[in-house]
């Protein structure tokens, strides 16, 4: 026992730059006084004192302002940073070393009885207010963004963001070897434009990233088709296009990764390219 209670709050100073001494963390973190007292009605629940263990986690709820079912299994170093409003079902299963924050409810989407709720694995994450739902497995050092809602499995690794939560590729290295054309594209445009760049986490930008993408190959496509008829005589392609400046996109939010390119514009911009 002791040896957990050491455990929990080495996990706080991990995970909680805030965290100053350990008579601070006995006395004022509220996630860990809901995880002890979840261990005391879990083992209660166990033992089939239902109505005590279920009492002892209404008062835990009233006490801390979190509501962790008896039935739910916690891991070691399980964390919840501030915890306001965090709901764990009674299926859910949460693994070593998993970090909650407040408003993070892990529920349940069926009123069959057995398993209804979550399984988070080692090193999950899950920012504040975000709704997992239903009998699906958030994999090891996952992560699910703040305000999202996750209905469908999350593989180790991964980071879900959003509602309905979408799927996005956590390693910039990883997103490069799965395409880099794009990634190419971004280092010549010098801007991160529509998610050009691989590693943004925006899933919706990353599609408009796909269109932009397109775009640029159908250009090259069209240049290179205009020069084999202007080489056969043909009168075609004559017209300049747009020169696209940094101006263009003064109001748009759009930030250049080099200002040198942000100056230049048309460099940045050639549609030539």
């Amino acid at each position: 026992m002791f040896s957990r209670i050491k455990d929990d709050i080495q996990g706080v100073f991990h995970r909680d730059p805030a965290a100053r001494n350990t008579f601070e963390v006995l006395t004022n973190y509220p996630g860990l006084h809901a995880v002890w007292l979840h261990r005391v009605s879990h083992k209660l629940w166990k033992a089939d004192w239902k109505w005590l263990a279920r009492s002892l986690s209404t008062f835990n709820r009233w006490l801390t302002g979190i509501e962790i079912h008896p039935g739910a299994t916690l891991g070691r170093r399980v964390f919840i940073d501030h915890g306001m409003g965090v709901v764990i079902g009674e299926t859910a299963e949460v693994g070593d070393d998993v970090t909650l924050y407040h408003g993070v409810t892990l529920g349940g989407t069926s009123w069959t009885p057995g398993k209804r709720h979550p399984t988070l694995e080692k090193g999950a994450v899950v920012g504040a207010g975000a709704k997992v739902l239903g009998p699906i497995t958030i994999g090891e050092n996952a992560k699910v963004g703040s305000n999202s809602v996750v209905v469908k499995d999350i593989p180790a690794g991964a980071t879900a963001v959003g509602i309905p939560g979408r799927i996005i590729i956590s390693k910039q290295s990883d997103a490069a070897q799965i395409n880099p054309n794009r990634h190419k594209i971004a280092e010549k445009y010098g801007f991160d434009a529509y998610a050009v760049a691989p590693d943004n986490p925006d899933p919706v930008a990353n599609a408009m990233g796909i269109m932009l993408e397109h775009m640029h190959q159908m250009d090259t496509k069209v240049e290179e088709m205009c020069k084999v008829i202007q080489s056969l005589g043909g009168d075609v392609c004559t017209d300049n296009l747009h020169n696209i400046s940094a101006q263009d996109f003064a109001d748009t939010g759009i930030e250049f990764a080099d200002e040198s390119k942000a100056k230049a514009g048309q460099e940045a911009f050639d549609p030539t390219i």
